[in-house]
């Protein structure tokens, strides 16, 4: 008998090719279904309830421990992610809460420090199984996060796990990120699909895809406003680098003449958005044309991705994201930052392994009895968790000196 007030289906609204919540294959541990939310609406809930996701607000984008207010940190890039992610599943008529909740999530398990840092952490990790945020953002959600009584982590949907470890493509088979064995995988990754199979040889769902490409919609452009508003480099600089991008600026100021250069930048991000936003659509049609997906299996079945770039686009792509790197991830500043965290993340990690007693009651308990390494997967697991401010403090409270 349905419920009261029981989340009403509405797949006759959705593509064929959509993820119908009302056909999830479950969570791990079973639970009652909600009077009022689909799996996928409780699913992003629990994210934006989680502590992992709060800790973002502090963690780095690109600039370390952010002196200036306006640049990204890890919280508010995704929720620019959830926005774009969002609006281009609505397009297609996807499951928006879906595409939501893999957007948000998408960078849980990000040490602090930005690349840097998880840089660190892959090479002290590197004789105990290696670090990987996505291997991290599946710890995140399926062991470290400790808000119920019956189980870890957050028992989220099949749905959104298998979006959350293959949004960027399968992990099992051929493909350019895939490995060829099992025992080739991420551990925890490893080591959940022998409970949970993830099918980990095909590709994910339309909305795992739309949030993958979202991250890099947002990440290029947003970085090249901060990188501006902070004075890493000018316009002309990046006009004249990024013909594309030139283009979009000299037509601001056909449309609008000499304007405040905050609003010329504000206006030229929105029109480079709007425009691979449009180019993403175009392509993804093409090749949903092609493949005449009639379910979500289809797509999964398809052998390669359906939400794209057209090939002119990936190349405008890559050109801003070349002069991204010379110009802002390489940057002077931005080095000099980028190096201490490194500095940091391996110092704590050296102390933590040597004397886990540094480390609060609560994370070395009985790891001075573990095994090399499940004492460096804790301490792995607490260092991803610190915000820089954190790991600042930390290295600074054990006499830590950079």
């Amino acid at each position: 008998m349905t419920q009261p007030n029981a989340p009403v289906s509405n797949a006759s609204d959705r593509a064929p090719f959509a993820t119908l919540w009302e056909e999830s294959r479950g969570r791990l541990y079973p639970e009652a279904p909600s009077a009022t939310r689909t799996p996928f609406q409780r699913d992003r809930d629990r994210i934006i309830h989680c502590a992992a996701f709060r800790r973002l607000m502090h963690k780095t984008q690109v600039f370390v421990a952010p002196e200036i207010d306006h640049v990204r940190t890890r919280l508010t890039h995704s929720l620019e992610v959830s926005q774009i992610a969002r609006s281009m599943a609505r397009t297609f008529r996807l499951d928006e809460d879906l595409t939501e909740v893999l957007a948000l999530s998408h960078d849980l398990g990000h040490p602090p420090f930005g690349h840097s840092g998880e840089d660190a952490l892959d090479d002290v990790m590197d004789p105990y199984g290696g670090y990987d945020h996505n291997d991290q953002s599946l710890r995140v959600v399926t062991l470290l996060e400790k808000r119920y009584p019956d189980f870890e982590g957050l028992n989220l949907t099949w749905e959104t796990l298998e979006g959350l470890v293959k949004h960027n493509g399968p992990l099992l088979g051929d493909s350019k990120r895939a490995v060829k064995t099992e025992a080739e995988l991420p551990p925890t990754i490893r080591a959940y699909n022998k409970r949970h199979d993830l099918a980990l040889s095909a590709h994910a769902g339309l909305e795992a895809q739309m949030a993958a490409i979202a991250d890099d919609v947002a990440y290029n452009h947003h970085d090249m406003d901060d990188g501006l508003r902070s004075g890493l480099f000018s316009i002309a600089e990046v006009s004249d680098a990024v013909p594309h991008v030139g283009a979009v600026f000299a037509q601001v100021h056909n449309d609008h003449g000499e304007i405040d250069r905050r609003v010329a930048i504000s206006e030229a991000v929105r029109r480079l958005i709007g425009e691979m936003v449009a180019d993403i659509g175009r392509e993804t049609r093409s090749r949903l044309e092609d493949v005449k997906p009639k379910t979500v299996q289809d797509v999964r079945d398809a052998g390669h991705t359906m939400v794209a770039f057209s090939e002119a686009m990936g190349k405008k792509e890559a050109t801003l994201k070349s002069f991204l790197f010379e110009r802002m991830y390489r940057n002077e500043r931005v080095n000099e930052a980028r190096a201490a965290g490194k500095a940091t993340v391996r110092g704590l990690f050296m102390i933590f392994m040597n004397d886990p007693g540094q480390m609060p009651k609560e994370w070395s308990v009985g790891v001075e009895n573990m095994d090399a390494p499940q004492r460096a997967r804790v301490i792995a697991d607490y260092i991803a968790g610190m915000t820089d401010r954190y790991a600042r403090r930390e290295w600074k409270r054990i006499g830590g000196v950079l």
